[in-house]
């Protein structure tokens, strides 16, 4: 089939977006002022790092352990030295987390207004560092949100503090700044109260009985963070969620004297834990005590901390800051908030979170604006998994991660929920780039759960009547001469309409129930070949107990996948039509952590076609939503 001249234009253009990312250094988050200048700085010849200045002695023993890895040593000076890395405050920065960095064949300088800008500027000189020239540049930078976050439950799922430390390693190098630690769930109590060994007794707990925190992996954690510029609020949900309190403690948490010891309790941990951010939860819960919340965050209070709480949420004080999940903005207008409103990975697909998360506008604002304050993004993994590796290859946790740093420091975006790359969208394609230069030189030993979109395009025939007959065949199908296409669109995956239809939008403006539409696109390969691929037809959100597809059938929707004619099977299912349990783990369900379809591919151009029918969009139950999509994309 002939190529339209409309895609080979595209390829033409991304491919030259492509070789002008690869000129310089990828940086993520992109920098709000930057100016390639001529000549490079050779680390060869740098044997110092002049920092005069106490506080900033952590900054330059980070800098001299890096350097060490890059094969120079380099010792730490407070005189001035040539062919130096020199690091200093400058008070007269307007940001506290801003910082400026100058490289010339002369040396190195980074400067901020506090240790924090200072480290921020070593997080970008480590990705300039690709060889030991490091071209000559001038950066100017400083975050739009104050608040960059990051939220893991490891009430539902335990992670170990090995793995949570890797992705601290990796939040730290993206300057996300909040790590959100969601510590106690029905499911268990995670973290130690000294004087209170109940709450972590593995008879209280439903998974990985006897896994919690000790106070001093707690504390180690909390200094691995301060360390990384880092601030760890953690989360003991309250009064709700605390069905493992109850168990432990014999009492419910609103009642007397639940809620007499959930005081003592919260008064020992923050006696334990030097940490100046509480969050107390509040969601989902019927108060049946008005004064539960106000009281716990008058305690707080009183303890010096500064409390959070979910919103909706319980009644919390006008003081709370309120992290937004099912609303756009928060129930009181004056009260400070953060955004997690379309930021839950457990609901999203791969390619779908790097989409939504870099389009997001982060609380309907461009840049902070002192009661916005930032965003948090949510790996809630409601479902149980075999091992804590399964957190991380079946959500996308370093792609999003990426992601939201790019978007919370740069700030703009727009407004809702964005399923689909767009190939009008050159920043996209652009940040793409720098997202898979980063997956290629940063995440080779990490789960990456992502593949390129731009240049992916797919034409859109339809729709087809087909009465309820999901296996009725129309022309594409049959015959792939004189077909007009009714629209054309960009991406590995691709949502035609999304089971929160019409809070988020897919592809098609007008969806109809009982209608069957085709996806087409041409493959080039050089020779007669097997490739693997990505193949799938349904994002299973890790939230819900969404059944197991049916034996024989990539889902329950009779979609299809043809090469050349040729119809791609299934994969053999481990549970085929089995139904979902929250205690049930996901095994072979996901595209992104089964193994890759094997694709036969012939020399020269190649002829993918989906299929996609569609009966009723009605669920069948509230854990088996239709979500009406497909993912088709070679794995790299």
């Amino acid at each position: 089939m002939r190529v339209t001249i409309f895609i080979v234009l595209l390829f033409t253009l991304f491919n030259c977006v492509a070789q002008t990312v690869q000129e310089n250094p990828s940086l993520i988050p992109f920098p709000k002022q930057l100016q390639w200048k001529k000549g490079a700085f050779s680390l060869k010849h740098c044997r110092h790092i002049v920092a005069s200045e106490p506080e900033l002695k952590q900054e330059a023993i980070w800098l001299k352990a890096w350097l060490k890895e890059k094969g120079v040593d380099a010792e730490i000076s407070a005189k001035p030295m040539a062919h130096a890395i020199v690091l200093r405050t400058d008070r007269s920065m307007k940001h506290e987390e801003g910082y400026h960095l100058r490289i010339n064949k002369e040396g190195i300088s980074i400067s901020g207004a506090d240790a924090r800008g200072i480290f921020y500027g070593i997080q970008t000189l480590r990705q300039l560092a690709l060889q030991d020239m490091i071209p000559a540049v001038e950066i100017a930078d400083e975050p739009a949100f104050p608040w960059r976050g990051y939220m893991v439950d490891v009430g539902r799922n335990f992670m170990s503090v090995h793995l949570l430390k890797e992705q601290i390693d990796v939040m730290a190098a993206y300057k996300l700044n909040i790590f959100h630690f969601h510590l106690t769930e029905d499911i268990a109590w995670r973290v130690e109260i000294p004087g209170y060994p109940q709450l972590v007794a593995p008879s209280t707990m439903i998974r990985n009985p006897g896994s919690f925190y000790s106070v001093a992996e707690m504390k180690e954690l909390i200094a691995y963070c301060r360390e990384r510029h880092i601030l760890m609020v953690p989360e003991i949900d309250m009064p709700g969620h605390s069905a493992a309190f109850t168990r432990a403690m014999g009492a419910d948490m609103q009642s007397e004297k639940g809620k007499a010891e959930i005081r003592k309790i919260m008064k020992r941990f923050c006696e334990t834990y030097d940490l100046p951010y509480i969050h107390i939860g509040g969601d989902e819960v019927k108060i049946s005590d008005s004064s539960f919340l106000p009281d716990l965050t008058h305690d707080m209070i009183a303890m010096g901390k500064k409390v959070l709480g979910w919103d909706p949420g319980g009644n919390h004080l006008p003081t709370t800051i309120r992290q937004l999940w099912m609303r756009d903005v928060p129930t009181d207008k004056k009260a400070p908030y953060l955004d997690s409103r379309h930021l839950y990975l457990n609901h999203m697909d791969p390619h779908e979170a790097v989409t939504t998360i870099y389009k997001r506008q982060i609380g309907g604002v461009n840049e902070s604006n002192g009661y916005a304050l930032g965003g948090i993004f949510c790996l809630w993994h409601d479902r149980k998994v075999r091992n804590e590796s399964d957190l991380m290859t079946m959500n996308p946790v370093y792609p999003a991660m990426l992601s939201f740093a790019e978007r919370s420091w740069k700030g703009g975006g727009k407004s809702g929920w964005v399923t689909q790359a767009e190939a009008s969208d050159q920043g996209f394609t652009l940040f793409e780039q720098r997202l898979m230069d980063h997956k290629q030189r940063y995440f080779s030993d990490k789960p990456f759960l992502y593949q390129r979109q731009s240049g992916l395009i797919w034409k859109l025939y339809g729709p087809y009547d087909n009465e309820g007959d999901l296996g009725k065949r129309f022309k594409p199908e049959l015959n792939a001469e004189g077909l007009a296409a009714a629209k054309e669109v960009m991406g590995a995956t691709v949502v035609l309409r999304h089971f929160w239809d019409p809070l988020v939008k897919g592809v098609l403006d007008s969806a109809r129930e009982q209608t069957t539409w085709y996806a087409e696109r041409m493959v080039w390969s050089d020779a007669d070949t097997m490739r693997n691929y990505w193949v799938g037809f349904n994002n299973f959100s890790r939230s819900y107990t969404s059944d197991s597809p049916p034996e024989g059938q990539w889902n329950t929707l009779s979609s299809k996948l043809f090469v050349n004619g040729q119809e791609i099977a299934p994969p053999e299912w481990a549970r085929p039509g089995a139904k979902g349990e929250l205690e049930q783990p996901l095994i072979d369900e996901g595209y992104e952590y089964r193994k890759p379809t094997i694709v036969p591919m012939k020399k020269g151009w190649n002829r993918i076609l989906v299929k996609l029918p569609v009966g009723s969009f009605k669920a069948n139950g509230w854990n088996n939503p239709v979500k009406w999509m497909f993912t088709v994309v070679e794995a790299e």
